[in-house]
C-alpha cells in the first residue's frame, strides 16, 4: 500500500531501532532566527602543524611521542575515560541508589599523517586504510570486551579539541545505553518476524528512494524516517554482516567510496568542512546476538540553516522527546541534489 499519510503538518514518527518517537514540525522552518550565530570560519590548515599532539613525531600532551606513520596511527589515549583495572562497589542500602563497576579502555585513531585532510578530502584507499584500522582494532577488542565504539566527533562544533581528523575506539565490558535499547528492538523485531529489522527497513526505503542519498552495490545511505538531527544519516551494508570486522575486500572498498561521496556532499552542502559526531554499531559480542543485529553507522551532524545556525537539544526536547523542522524527504533531497565532487575541486 502507498504511503499517503500527511507530513506537511505537525506530527510524531516513531524510531523503532530505539523504540522511541521524534515530534516533526516542518511549519517551524519559516520561524524567524534571533538566536545564537555560530561563527562559521573556515580555517586553512597546514598539512604538518609543530604544535599539534597528532601529528607525526610530535610530542603527545601524555609525553609520548608519535612516530613517523605513514598510515593511520592507533594508541592508548593519554585521558581515557575507562579503566582496564574495574573499580569494586558495594551494594548500597537502597535499591535506588545503584552503581556498578566497568572496565575498558579508550583508543585514539589518526587518519592519516595530514594535519589539513579531513575524510571527504581524502582519496578512497587513503579511507580503506581507515577501514581497515576499525576492523582489526574490533576484532582485538572483541576478544576482551562486549561493546566496542567506534566515533568521530568532526569540528569545534562537536567539541572536537584537535583540528588533526582523528576518531576514537572506547571498549566497555557491559552494554551502554544506546546499545541496550538497539539490542532489544533488534531481538524483538528478528524473534516476530524472522528477519532483521535493518534489512526490512533498507528494503522498505529503497522502494521509492524518497529518503535514500547514496547507494551501491554493497552499501546505502539514507536520512532515516525518524532521524533527529537535521541531515542525519544512516549507513547500512545490503547484505546480513554482524559487525565491521566481517567486511570483504569489495566491501571495504565500496564504504570507503560511499564515505567519501556522504561526506562531500555535507561539505557541499554549506560550503563548509561539515561537523557531525559518527559511530559505527557493531553487534555486542553475545553469540545469540550475531542472529538479528545488523552493522550500521549514524551520522549526527548539527547544522541546520546555515552554517552559522546550528540545531540545540534543549527545552521540550530534553524535558519530553527530540523534535525537528525540516522533514527527513526534505533533507535527503537536498543531499541529493548536492554534487558529490568537493567543492573545494572546482575552484
Amino acid at each position: 500500500m502507498p504511503d499517503k499519510r500527511d507530513f506537511s503538518k505537525p506530527h510524531r514518527r516513531y524510531n523503532p531501532l530505539t523504540g522511541e518517537w521524534i515530534l516533526v514540525s516542518p511549519q517551524r522552518t519559516h520561524r524567524p532566527w534571533q538566536g545564537r550565530i555560530e561563527e562559521g570560519t573556515v580555517r586553512d590548515m597546514p598539512e604538518y602543524d609543530r604544535e599539534c599532539y597528532l601529528c607525526p613525531g610530535n610530542k603527545r600532551a601524555g609525553g609520548d611521542v608519535n612516530p613517523l606513520y605513514e598510515k593511520t596511527l592507533v594508541f592508548n589515549n593519554d585521558f581515557s575515560a575507562l579503566d582496564r583495572a574495574p573499580s569494586v562497589f558495594m551494594h548500597g542500602a537502597s535499591p535506588l541508589l545503584r552503581a556498578e563497576s566497568v572496565k575498558g579502555t579508550c583508543r585514539v585513531i589518526c587518519y592519516s599523517p595530514r594535519h589539513d585532510l579531513t575524510i571527504p578530502e581524502m582519496d578512497e584507499p587513503a579511507i580503506v586504510n581507515i577501514v581497515e584500522t576499525w576492523m582489526d582494532e574490533h576484532e582485538k577488542l572483541s576478544r576482551v570486551y562486549k561493546w566496542i565504539q567506534f566515533f568521530e566527533n568532526k569540528g569545534e562544533t562537536m567539541g572536537c579539541s584537535n583540528p588533526h581528523p582523528h576518531g576514537q575506539v572506547w571498549a566497555l565490558d557491559s552494554l551502554p545505553t544506546v546499545a541496550l535499547k538497539e539490542d532489544f528492538c533488534q531481538k524483538e523485531y528478528f524473534a516476530a518476524n524472522r528477519s532483521l529489522l535493518l534489512q526490512d527497513y533498507l528494503g522498505t526505503e529503497e522502494k521509492n528512494g524518497e529518503r535514500v542519498v547514496e547507494e551501491n552495490d554493497h552499501w546505502a545511505v539514507l536520512v532515516p524516517f525518524w532521524a533527529v538531527w537535521p541531515f542525519e544519516a544512516i549507513l547500512v551494508p545490503k547484505r546480513h554482516i554482524p559487525a565491521i570486522s566481517e567486511l570483504n575486500a569489495r566491501e571495504k572498498k565500496a564504504l570507503a567510496r560511499i564515505m567519501k561521496n556522504l561526506t562531500v556532499r555535507y561539505d557541499n552542502l554549506m560550503q563548509t568542512s561539515f561537523p557531525y559526531c559518527m559511530g559505527w554499531h557493531s553487534a555486542p559480542v553475545l553469540k545469540e546476538a550475531r542472529r538479528y543485529w545488523q552493522l550500521h553507522a549514524h551520522f549526527y551532524p548539527p547544522l541546520l540553516r546555515s552554517v552559522k545556525i546550528k540545531k540545540f537539544m534543549v527545552g521540550f526536547e530534553m524535558l519530553s522527546e527530540p523534535q525537528r523542522d525540516i522533514t527527513p524527504e526534505n533533507a535527503a533531497g537536498r543531499l541529493r541534489e548536492v554534487s558529490d565532487v568537493h567543492y573545494k575541486k572546482k575552484a
